[in-house]
């Protein structure tokens, strides 16, 4: 049996969903509440679930890692939540919406009788309190907490609101919000289905200083709140240790509550010890299983369900670094890249080759985008022609980790480097524990010439994967092409349609013609289940809640 004919087929629903899911930005009021009924009996089956690392924060507002989010999902709720059929945004806390002609207001119908894990009330005003936290964050915390996701989406905060998508928050009733933009953005609901826009409680977020980062976990800094989550979710935040957080029922959840009562996430940090615990019965399942430990899962005869590809994985390059400012260098980097070889030795099958950052899935992909290919020969001619003299380039990778998009980071480092050095690049490794601060050492302004990373697709608008990686110039790649600014900018406003499609298409084929980084591959990442699990809510933009978890009697 071949790793591909021993795939489950659970997550193959999503994929027919994922090339249409940016609708007008004037839906109609939706009736298609998931007000399900509450489950009659508390949930009472204990559910042990591996993860690749520890949580690097428990507020959604300030930490956008997959670990992250994958508790905070559980325990916190936003307006908008995703069908797991067709992809389109669907009622959560709000039951219904409606949008101006002019698609720069939207206003919510809340669902009645909910409130936080801490008692307090659900309304208007906890909605409004929470967008004006995330439209007020400083540039301090900005610069502490770099996973924030409000600039991504909205453009700019309140210290630039002239700039800013932005414009305010209006409690009309206890029961109705209005949300004013300053401009159309036709991926706005889309957009409030990221876990960054779930919905704390105004009272936790007072209690725990949520903006106020003054401690410290594995190498994290984090607010008080960042580590005891409170929103409205089927789940509540429990505890969190070195290697474990607890998640328990919420008894006065509105919904269905599933099976699960208590959900622990246990951190192995490396494949094979993930694979074991699973073996040995110490976890129900895990996620990101590698091309390594695929056909023991396999031999043992355990569930493995793929998730369709909607990550890119990607080799970063940063211009800031003198060298790397010139697009010679850039396209030598690019030509010494044998991404075919990266992708059969270290990723699942039938995972593609990428040449741009969007998915093929998603309208707005170039079929036409330019790619070198790969030719160590021209490489070495461009290095030449463009003067390097082996100066050192630090080239950063994570250690002790596992992401969708990234199953094997110092493996596929060590081939990467041994490409690069073959044309004659002169590579410095410097390997970073990924909980010790990572994301931030590569985010932003250094001394990293390379590095190792991905984007895993929040929901389905090109804009969510070209925004906030060539939106404006950031940290990460010293990248800064006015043009392809200001043309993402103009796309994310016009109607879904033929005129917006081809923006993406022309911004993706101006991005790739300036290597601002190389894209390698659009991964298919998947999970590995006990017997015990009947059925697994798998989704490409990883919106899985635990409620939706069918176990066997």
């Amino acid at each position: 049996m071949t790793r591909r004919t021993a795939i489950k087929s659970g997550a193959v629903l999503l994929g027919l969903t994922l090339t249409s899911c940016t609708g007008e930005p004037d839906p109609a009021p939706s009736s298609a509440a998931v007000s399900a009924t509450p489950t009659p009996t508390s949930p009472s089956a204990s559910f042990a679930f591996g993860t690749a690392s520890q949580p690097l924060g428990l507020d959604p507002a300030l930490a956008n890692d997959v670990e992250s989010q994958r508790v905070t999902r559980q325990v916190l709720e936003g307006l908008v939540g995703v069908n797991q059929t067709t992809g389109e945004p669907t009622p959560l806390l709000a039951t219904e919406w409606t949008a101006s002609a002019d698609g720069r207001s939207y206003t919510f119908t809340l669902r009645s009788g909910i409130t936080f894990h801490d008692g307090s009330p659900f309304n208007a005003e906890a909605v409004c309190s929470n967008f004006e936290r995330w439209f007020n964050f400083s540039e301090a915390i900005r610069k502490k907490a770099p996973g924030t996701t409000f600039k991504g989406v909205f453009k700019e905060h309140a210290d630039q609101a002239g700039l800013s998508a932005f414009k305010a928050c209006t409690a009309l009733s206890p029961l109705l919000v209005r949300i004013d933009l300053t401009e159309r953005f036709t991926g706005f609901l889309q957009a409030l289905t990221l876990p960054a826009f779930a919905i704390s409680s105004p009272k936790a977020l007072a209690a725990g200083r949520a903006d106020v980062l003054n401690l410290t976990r594995g190498g994290q800094v984090l607010s008080a709140y960042a580590t005891h989550p409170v929103g409205t979710g089927p789940y509540r935040f429990s505890a969190w240790d070195g290697t474990s957080v607890t998640l328990v029922t919420n008894e006065d959840y509105w919904g269905d509550r599933g099976q699960i009562g208590t959900i622990r996430f246990v951190t192995y940090d490396h494949p094979q010890t993930r694979l074991q615990a699973l073996l040995d019965g110490k976890i129900d399942g895990y996620d990101a299983v590698t091309v390594g430990n695929f056909d023991q899962l396999v031999k043992r005869g355990k569930q493995i369900i793929q998730r369709d590809p909607f990550s890119v994985m990607y080799l970063g390059m940063n211009q800031e670094v003198p060298v790397l400012a010139d697009l010679k260098v850039r396209q030598a980097v690019e030509l010494a890249i044998d991404k075919d070889t990266l992708i059969r030795r270290f990723f699942i099958d039938n995972t593609a080759q990428a040449s741009q950052f969007v998915p093929p899935k998603l309208s707005g992909f170039n079929n036409n985008a330019p790619a070198l290919g790969h030719d160590p020969a021209k490489a070495k001619e461009l290095l030449t022609e463009a003067g390097y003299k082996g100066q050192p380039l630090k080239f950063y990778y994570p250690m002790n980790v596992t992401r969708p998009y990234l199953p094997t980071p110092e493996k596929v480092f060590a081939e990467i480097s041994r490409q690069l050095t073959a044309v004659g690049f002169n590579i410095r490794p410097v390997p970073v524990d990924w909980s010790d601060g990572y994301l931030q050492k590569v985010q932003a302004p250094g001394d990293h010439a390379f590095h190792l990373l991905g984007w895993n697709g929040s929901y389905s608008d090109a804009d969510n994967f070209l925004a906030p990686l060539f939106g404006e110039k950031n940290g990460e790649f010293g990248y800064q092409d006015a043009q392809v600014f200001s043309k993402i900018d103009r796309a994310r406003g016009l109607p879904d349609g033929q005129e917006r499609t081809e923006q993406y298409q022309t911004i993706n084929a101006q991005i790739a013609e300036t290597v601002p980084a190389v894209p390698v591959a659009f991964p298919i990442s998947a999970l590995a289940l006990s017997d015990r699990v009947i059925s697994y809510p798998a989704s490409p933009v990883l919106n899985e809640v635990f409620t939706k978890v069918q176990l066997r009697p």
